[in-house]
């Protein structure tokens, strides 16, 4: 069984900054790429930003000069988003590509609430 796991969500202003972090854990036999998703009130989940495992990253473009995503290790990932906007207000989603012996698959943690306001 693999569990995803996010953390470091909450409550700042605009302007602010936070670190979301993410890692996967189980029965793992290789982590591909790993990402983060938003949704927004009423809107879809949309990509904030991915890396693979050489390093390649990919950005929103409501994000990129702001936000920086990083692998901390194989099976971690982490968001640092600087100078926050109130509509970076969404639930974040950590998502990692695996293979859990079975074959490449996505899985997807719960979720960690970034709520931008004064």
């Amino acid at each position: 069984q693999v569990h995803i796991v996010e953390s470091g969500g909450g409550l700042v202003q605009p302007g602010g900054s936070l670190r979301l972090s993410c890692v996967a854990s189980g029965r793992i036999f290789r982590v591909s790429a790993m990402g983060w998703y938003r949704r927004g009130p009423g809107n879809q989940r949309e990509l904030v930003a991915d890396i693979g495992d050489g390093g390649s990253t990919n950005y929103a473009d409501s994000v990129k000069g702001r936000f920086t995503i990083s692998r901390d290790s194989a099976s971690t990932v982490s968001l640092q988003m600087n100078r926050l906007k109130s509509e970076d207000t969404a639930v974040y989603f950590c998502s990692a590509v695996l293979n859990d012996g079975l074959g490449n698959r996505i899985y997807w943690g719960q979720g960690t609430q970034v709520t931008v306001s004064t």
